[in-house]
């Protein structure tokens, strides 16, 4: 298996996906660098025969960006913060005491993320209205919540199984009550877990476009991915400046999870065994 047509094969399979995988990225910086004419050419160019910067200044100055790029910040950060915060303290609930029907209840966290997102959108409509938190960004960090809490009570529960519980009777005895335990003990020690918990609760707040299109409504409440999709228009659509939006939208998400791809593994694989 370790013969040159062998690493050949897989290097070239590697290869492909890499292209695969890359390709949409290339074509929508090469089309974000065209001007409007020269992005609807028939037959397409490949590259920009005069690169220009004005898709992306455009979205910025035609578009509020900036406002959709702190909302969305504000949001994201928001749902992860809170997601792993109290994910963290149900894990080491789930993990360490013997609740009544704790198997039933952490089966049915598990049995919310087989539920599609577009049935719960009309409850949390309903919900928010009454409570006078619709168009907010509070709402919004709510209706994520709903999603990213039990991954994230899952992930952190399997991560907290793997600490010895020797660890915990030890600072009881030396004076620590539960929440000491807790702050002091177990959660220095889960920074991978908690990684792939922001991680991946900051990228499903960022992305989505379905719960923001619901619950909010006015310019002010906008997030990027709702922005870009508004410069889709009834009758004209302006390719370069949407793919320069699109690659500043997914900028900051992209980034996040190069730098923490390890930490992502490594807290994915910790949290999923239990030793």
């Amino acid at each position: 298996m370790g013969s040159w047509p062998f690493r050949v094969l897989v290097y070239g399979f590697l290869l492909m996906l890499a292209i695969y995988v890359l390709f949409p990225f290339a074509w929508m910086l090469s089309t974000a660098a065209k001007t409007e004419s020269e992005a609807l050419a028939i037959p397409p160019t490949w590259i920009p025969k005069e690169p220009t910067l004005d898709s992306v200044i455009g979205i910025w100055v035609r578009k509020n960006f900036a406002l959709y790029f702190f909302n969305s910040t504000v949001i994201s950060l928001a749902t992860a913060i809170l997601s792993v915060f109290f994910g963290s303290l149900a894990g080491y609930g789930f993990s360490r005491f013997q609740l009544p029907g704790k198997r039933v209840l952490i089966g049915f966290f598990l049995a919310t993320q087989m539920l599609p997102g577009v049935l719960l959108v009309g409850p949390y409509f309903k919900v928010l209205t009454a409570t006078g938190l619709y168009d907010t960004r509070t709402g919004l960090v709510i209706a994520f919540l709903t999603i990213c809490l039990p991954f994230a009570t899952w992930t952190m529960k399997g991560f907290i199984d793997g600490v010895p519980l020797e660890m915990d009777e030890a600072a009881l005895v030396d004076g620590c009550n539960r929440l000491g335990v807790f702050f002091r003990i177990i959660l220095p020690v889960l920074g991978p877990g908690m990684v792939a918990s922001v991680l991946f609760s900051f990228l499903l707040a960022w992305g989505d476009l379905l719960w923001a299109l619901c619950l909010t409504t006015s310019e002010e409440m906008m997030t990027v991915t709702l922005g870009i999709a508004r410069t889709v228009g009834e009758f004209r659509i302006i390719w370069p400046m949407l793919m320069a939006g699109s690659l500043l939208g997914g900028l900051p998400a992209i980034l996040l999870y190069l730098f923490l791809q390890r930490f992502l593994v490594t807290g994915l694989t910790a949290g999923a065994l239990k030793e």
